[in-house]
């Protein structure tokens, strides 16, 4: 069976439009013109694999539907790409607080989103190659479960948060450009800035609390974790 997309969009046309493309990749579409009805069918079994969803809803705003999303056991984990006509770097970044996990302004190129979906939902198939768990200090991580714990508190993570905190984990010890987390965090959006890379370091560091002395900041170069956990004094 291939992959399902679920289509929130309130223009029927863009919504007819994206889904013909996605079909002719062999994948299955849904379709909401509304934020609730986007929420009922993201919460059904089974779920869609990607959700595209529109910013400028009639009900709900796109982020009140991606914040929801992130905020349920069922939906928490399924990749999310915002489309809006408002390409504000503003909305941008508070897409990305929210848990989105790329971001396409409005009009766009119907191939390039077509690419853009591949290489998400190709990601989110790529098994963990470092296993299921990792432990570092105080510190523990669920590849699997897409979980985090701090001491034994379990600290809520939106998907893209997590994905940043098991690349930064993943590969402790060396040194990562904020252009380097852009490539494998986000998928390299060229516009989107890099200090979007600062702003979600800084908002992963507050959820962690006392793990986030791990992350190491390099004055203008990017970040690394600790490569022991005893090194963070």
């Amino acid at each position: 069976m291939g992959k399902s997309i679920l289509i929130v969009d309130d223009e029927h046309d863009i919504a007819a439009t994206l889904a013909y493309a996605l079909e002719q990749e062999g994948w299955q579409t849904l379709v909401a013109h509304d934020g609730r009805t986007a929420l009922d069918l993201a919460g059904a079994h089974p779920t869609p694999d990607l959700v595209l969803l529109d910013l400028m809803l009639p009900d709900l705003s796109g982020t009140e539907v991606c914040r929801t999303l992130r905020s349920q056991e069922h939906t928490k984990a399924i990749p999310i790409v915002m489309l809006t006509a408002r390409n504000d770097e503003i909305d941008r970044v508070v897409g990305f607080e929210v848990g989105a996990d790329d971001y396409v302004g409005k009009p766009f190129s119907v191939r390039e989103l077509v690419l853009r979906v591949k290489a998400i939902l190709r990601r989110a198939d790529q098994p963990d190659a470092t296993g299921s768990e990792l432990r570092f200090g105080r510190l523990r991580l669920d590849a699997a479960g897409h979980q985090v714990w701090v001491d034994s508190e379990e600290i809520p993570l939106t998907a893209l948060e997590f994905r940043l905190l098991s690349t930064l984990l993943t590969r402790r010890g060396r040194v990562l450009t904020r252009e380097t987390l852009l490539h494998d965090v986000w998928g390299h959006d060229p516009g989107l800035p890099t200090r979007t890379v600062d702003t979600h370091i800084q908002r992963l560091r507050k959820k962690i609390g006392p793990a986030s002395r791990y992350i190491e900041t390099l004055r203008g170069t990017g970040y690394r974790f600790r490569a022991s956990p005893e090194m963070a004094g």
